[in-house]
């Protein structure tokens, strides 16, 4: 779990999602950079995954053990994911950033410095983090994934200007992308630009209307403009939507908060 700091309604959509791509990106990268392994291959290591997201400390020890018996790069990066989900970002983002450094294609190299930015993002190495990303788009300068993942770091650096000029540049390659319109919304909200943080999140739910965190972001804007009823509104609908996840669980203290200030 990241650190207070990061756990703003930004830090908190990009730690679900995360925990989610991140999982689904190694899964992908493994047969599209070795379509060749034997499918008994290929399970080993998807069952390495689930072990590692699911049951960090069982997966830690089986990455290891296969890693000893010849399992190779496939081997090594489940290690790195078994120590994301024992939140250990440091030496996660360490190892990823080691794979990296590896003979791979340009396109595994990028996705593997995404990752391992992200991590550190997560462990709160700010620096670390924005080094390894902008390393990441001095290879692929247009790549969506790592403006939008820099900009998250900005964003938890306070820098909220910069972040801003990496989201715009995101969505001018990915126009309609939601999850970058709330991400901008946010960092709007804290620029103080009300109307155009309400603007982007309305476009994020005429996309998705049911995406929470836009549901949950909006509510946010709404109580600043005083427009306390309909904040309420998207606060509950957040609930409603996903009553067990940290957006629920914000939308429930920002309730809380609004009654013992009405009273």
């Amino acid at each position: 779990m990241v650190g207070k700091k990061t756990q703003s309604a930004l830090g908190m959509y990009f730690e679900v999602a995360r925990k989610l791509s991140l999982t689904l990106l190694i899964l992908y990268l493994w047969h599209s950079e070795a379509p060749a392994q034997s499918t008994v291959e290929a399970r080993e290591y998807e069952q390495c995954v689930d072990f590692a997201m699911s049951k960090p400390e069982v997966g830690f020890e089986r990455a290891i053990a296969w890693r000893d018996l010849g399992g190779g790069f496939a081997a090594r990066h489940c290690v790195a994911v078994a120590l994301f989900a024992l939140s250990q970002f440091r030496e996660a983002a360490l190892r990823l950033e080691r794979l990296a450094k590896e003979n791979i294609s340009l396109d595994l190299r990028i996705s593997l410095l995404d990752q391992a930015g992200t991590v550190w993002l997560m462990g709160e190495e700010y620096e670390r983090a924005n080094a390894t990303l902008t390393t990441g788009l001095e290879l692929a300068p247009l790549n969506f994934d790592l403006l939008v993942d820099r900009s998250l770091v900005y964003a938890a650096a306070k820098n909220y200007w910069e972040a801003l000029d990496d989201l715009n540049r995101a969505l001018d390659i990915d126009p309609e992308n939601a999850e970058a319109l709330v991400f901008r919304a946010n960092v709007y909200r804290y620029l103080d630009s009300l109307e155009l943080a309400e603007d982007d999140v309305n476009r994020a739910l005429e996309l998705r209307s049911d995406h929470v965190a836009a549901y949950l972001e909006r509510g946010n804007i709404r109580r600043l403009n005083s427009n306390k009823d309909d904040a309420r509104e998207d606060w509950l609908e957040v609930i409603r939507l996903a009553p067990n996840s940290l957006a629920a669980e914000a939308a429930r203290h920002n309730l809380e908060k609004l009654d013992i200030n009405s009273k």
